[in-house]
């Protein structure tokens, strides 16, 4: 058990830095834009958030197939055959908290399957205050 709490806290330490250095990059690259330059500003925001996530999906599916192929840390079984590109499409279920559940999860690894929905809400979450501020920074007013 203190195994798989050391995996998820390292996998959620390594995300949440990973969302953070992508927000500080972004807000850095976006200050150089001028002000006149809103929709550009904008796009690189959205799109920058949305790459961040996705990066922070394959975190986690990288960490189910080396879990998922290793003995004693459970497995992934439904509609799944093994491969990282299934680790990825149940890791963007989890992280979404969309959950379809074609694809189930057992033993240890569920714990990671739980705290990857958790911080997949807060940092979509943070995403979106993120892209709040910008807007309201940035929009042009009328």
């Amino acid at each position: 058990m203190p195994q798989i709490i050391l995996v998820n806290i390292v996998v959620v330490l390594l995300v949440v830095g990973l969302h953070y250095e992508f927000l500080r990059q972004l807000s850095e690259m976006m200050s150089r834009f001028g002000q006149r330059l809103h929709r550009p500003r904008i796009l690189l925001a959205v799109l920058g958030t949305l790459i961040a996530n996705t990066v922070q999906v394959w975190v986690f599916a990288l960490a189910y197939y080396l879990m998922n192929h290793s003995e004693g840390w459970g497995y992934l079984s439904g509609n799944f055959s093994g491969s990282l590109l299934d680790c990825a499409y149940y890791s963007f279920t989890a992280f979404t908290t969309l959950g379809f559940g074609d694809i189930e999860p057992f033993g240890a690894i569920r714990y990671l399957t739980g705290i990857e929905a958790l911080t997949g809400l807060t940092l979509i979450t943070w995403s979106a205050s993120f892209l709040f501020v910008e807007m309201q920074r940035y929009w042009p007013t009328r």
